[in-house]
Parts: structure tokens; C-alpha cells; sequence
């Protein structure tokens, strides 16, 4: 499966796609109301960031909770019974009898199972086209998801502006429902890959089985460190650019864009295997440029070359199915995603402090040799995973 046309063939396919689409709306929509909320009844820049981001913050803890579910439950139901949990967070929200903390408290709740939901959905794309077509398909909802963010803003915003916070957090409602709606009627029944009860102690074993083979090892600990190290200086563009940084974060977006759709869909894929670390060198090393403070335009065009290495997360993804069994494949697609936006997060922060005792120009160079480094000790594993290596995994 080479095309877009044969992709969208796939019926299962088109409902995954146009639920995953109105539930990022949705979340963009949501997290954009309830920071306006918060900020409108506190005044608090910071519990209105808290606000936004509060429902990745506990990702990490259900990856390490949580995630032996993802492999034991029946897809479609889950994930449209979670988008009707979303539906009811973001009506609870909208009541607006909820105290601030109990609002922030109900969101992150909500957030450990969305590294669950996040891993079901992940191997559902693995489950419905062959496996030729699984990178074209992830770039197809990569490009989904920047583009429903989008839409998430200028709907959110728009109804921020005209009708308030909590209009905003009925219309979030609305887009999860649809994509419970989507998901429950567009698939079919798929079984759970693995048996037995999830448990705490089951997402340890796995954990430790995941990250206790060293090519798995090396692929997550790739999809996580360049990643949220790059991320990290994306965190500066406001400090680097003042009013122009928006030209910066679309210089990214377009960058990525682009790099998705030559990987997914150019890139064959006796080529691709190969490209990982190429790819993850080129995310970071335009960034060390920036020690020299560039101009907006400069800076723009660093921005867009270097951002076609984020398609190195589409070759780890399909290096990371050929490297697991079945019976892991969910929680090992959650344990990456959950890794990475951690991740992201710690790269935000130590890219943030660098620039507190320097500049912005010279924190991104430094997280960007952070990166290259990371990726470089990385390298010769990485290389060695080119074959399925699925029995290294010892099953209990």
C-alpha cells in the first residue's frame, strides 16, 4: 500500500482518521478553554499553563501504571467509550462548578488514561492496513493532527471571543462525542492481542520486557531524547523572536509537514529502514546556527530544513512494530508516545534554564549538541535493528 487513494480505500481506516481528527479538535479546543477559564478566575499566568498542559502531565504515569490495558482491551470499544469520557470532562468543565484545583485535579485524572487510549489508537493503524502501509498511515494522522490543531485554535478561539470559556468546552464536548460516535459505528470488532488481567504489576513486566531488550531499548530511548531536546529549543521561539515567533512555529509546522509526506509516501521502504539516524541528526544539527543569533528569515529557513527530521519519529514507529510481538505492541507504542512527551517537556524545561543564564540563541544550540550527542551514542544500535528481532523479547 503505496497511496493515499488505496489508504482511504480501507474503510476502517477513513473512521480511525476522521475520529482521530475531532478528537484532536476537540483537545486543542479544550485545553485552549480551560486555560482562558483558569486565567479569567485567577489571574495566574502559570496556573493557566498548568491549565493547559495538565492533561500530559500524568502520560508518563499511566505509561507506567496503566499501559498493560492497552493490549487487553477490545479497540473500538475502548476508544469510543474514552472520547465519551472526555465528552462528560469537558461538560463537567463547562458547569463551572468546579473549583480550580478540582477542574486542574479532574483533567489530569483524565490524562493517565489518555496514554492508554493514545496506544490503543496506535495499534489499531498497525491492525488495519498491511504492514507496507503502516508508515504512509501515520504520516496521513500526523498531518491530520497539525492540521485539527488548527482548526481546534481558530474554533476555540474564535468562541473564546464571542461567546466565552464555557461555549468553548460544550462545542470540546461535542467534537468527542462525534468521534465516539465515528469510532463505535466506522470499526469492527478487533480482538484484544494478549489475555489475562491488567494489572500494575503486568505494566511492569512489560515495561521491563520492552526496555530490558536492547534494540527495543535503543529505538524508545530514539523516539524520546533528539525528539524532546528539539522540542525544547521549538520552546524558545517566543524569547528568541518576540512578535515574529509565529513565523518560526509555522516554519516548523511546514517542515514537518513536508517531511512526513516524503517519508510516508516517496520514501520506499528498502530506503527508509536505513534513515533513522540520518533523519534525527538532521532535527538537530541546523539548530546549532543559532549560536550565532540569525535573523527572522534565517531562522525561518534553519527551522523548515531542520524540521524534516521529525519524520524520523514514522521510521521508528515501523522499526519499533517489526521489534515487538503482538502481545506488547499497544503498550510499546505507549510507552514511546507517553516517553516522548515527558520527554518534550524536560527539554522545554532545561532549554528554558540555559536561556535564563545566557540567550535563547545559544540554549537552542546547546539542547540541538545535546541532541546530535544523544543520537550519535544511539547510532550503532540503531543500525543493528534493521531486522525483526521480535523472540529478543522474553516472554514470562
Amino acid at each position: 500500500m503505496h497511496t493515499y487513494r488505496g489508504l482511504f480505500a480501507v474503510s476502517e481506516f477513513r473512521a480511525l482518521f476522521a475520529g482521530n481528527a475531532s478528537s484532536v479538535a476537540g483537545l486543542t479546543m479544550q485545553g485552549l478553554a480551560l486555560s482562558a477559564l483558569v486565567y479569567a478566575q485567577t489571574g495566574s499566568p502559570f496556573l493557566a499553563a498548568l491549565a493547559y498542559l495538565a492533561g500530559f502531565l500524568p502520560q508518563a504515569a499511566g505509561a507506567a501504571s496503566l499501559l498493560s490495558l492497552a493490549d487487553r482491551v477490545p479497540p473500538r470499544g475502548f476508544l469510543a467509550l474514552w472520547d465519551l469520557v472526555r465528552a462528560s470532562t469537558a461538560v463537567l468543565l463547562a458547569l463551572g462548578d468546579l473549583p480550580v484545583w478540582g477542574m486542574l485535579a479532574l483533567v489530569m485524572t483524565v490524562g493517565l488514561g489518555d496514554a492508554v487510549a493514545g496506544a490503543v489508537r496506535m495499534a489499531v493503524v498497525a491492525d488495519l492496513v498491511p504492514r507496507d502501509g503502516f508508515v504512509l498511515a501515520r504520516s496521513v494522522l500526523n498531518i491530520s493532527v497539525g492540521a485539527m490543531q488548527i482548526v481546534g485554535f481558530a474554533v476555540g478561539g474564535t468562541l473564546l471571543a464571542t461567546i466565552g470559556a464555557k461555549s468553548a468546552l460544550l462545542a470540546a464536548a461535542g467534537f468527542a462525542a462525534c468521534s465516539a460516535a465515528v469510532l463505535r459505528l466506522g470499526l469492527r470488532p478487533h480482538p484484544p492481542t494478549a489475555v489475562g488481567r491488567a494489572s500494575l504489576s503486568t505494566t511492569h513486566r512489560g515495561n521491563k520486557q520492552l526496555l530490558g531488550s536492547p534494540p527495543v531499548r535503543a529505538v524508545l530511548i530514539a523516539s524520546w531524547v533528539p525528539n524532546g531536546l528539539i522540542v525544547g529549543a521549538e520552546a524558545l521561539y517566543v524569547p528568541y523572536a518576540g512578535d515574529q515567533a509565529g513565523t518560526l512555529f509555522v516554519a516548523a509546522a511546514g517542515g514537518m509537514l513536508v517531511g512526513d509526506v516524503a517519508i510516508g509516501r516517496w520514501v520506499p521502504p528498502t530506503r527508509r529502514t536505513h534513515l533513522a539516524v540520518p533523519l534525527l541528526m538532521l532535527l538537530a544539527a541546523p539548530y546549532l546556527i543559532f549560536i550565532a543569533q540569525p535573523g527572522l528569515w534565517s531562522a525561518a529557513l534553519i527551522v523548515t530544513t531542520a524540521s524534516l527530521g521529525f519524520s524520523a519519529t514514522l521510521v521508528l514507529q515501523d522499526r519499533l512494530i517489526s521489534l515487538v510481538p503482538d502481545e506488547l505492541r499497544a503498550q510499546a507504542f505507549g510507552l514511546a508516545g507517553s516517553g516522548m512527551m515527558t520527554m518534550q517537556a524536560l527539554g522545554a524545561a532545561a532549554a528554558g534554564s540555559i536561556a535564563e543564564l545566557f540567550s535563547p540563541g545559544i540554549a537552542m544550540a546547546a539542547v540541538a549538541t545535546a541532541s546530535l550527542l544523544a543520537t550519535t551514542v544511539l547510532a550503532r544500535q540503531l543500525r543493528n535493528t534493521a531486522a525483526p528481532v521480535a523472540e529478543d523479547i522474553q516472554q514470562p
